[in-house]
């Protein structure tokens, strides 16, 4: 996960549309035991926070959102295709928790 310090920004998401694959949301849910229709809620967090890919931004820009659902820091990884966003990823990792924590000034 390659994210720049300076590379984090809010966006607002009023009413989003989500989209995924339905073979890779099976294929997350058996490795990180979170489907993509639960991982869209982690954009309604108010403090979510989202960072561009800067590891795999090649072809097109892909994204972190780090947001707080089911008690945890959920990262989703995901894309915009047309004014939709388009998920492929989604787990609870330590170093989005912890950037998540850092944007949002939280100290344990």
């Amino acid at each position: 996960m390659a994210i720049s310090p300076d590379a984090c920004y809010s966006v607002k998401v009023p009413k989003a549309n989500f989209e995924w694959d339905s073979g890779k949301d099976l294929e997350n849910q058996e490795k990180h035991g979170i489907s993509f229709s639960v991982a869209q809620f982690a954009f309604m967090d108010p403090n979510r926070v989202i960072a561009e890919d800067l590891s795999h931004s090649a072809g097109e820009r892909r994204y972190f959102c780090f947001g707080r659902i089911q008690g945890g820091i959920l990262t989703v990884r995901f894309t915009f295709r047309g004014g939709t966003i388009r998920i492929f990823g989604a787990g609870y990792w330590r170093k989005g928790k912890a950037i998540y924590e850092r944007e949002n000034k939280i100290y344990g």
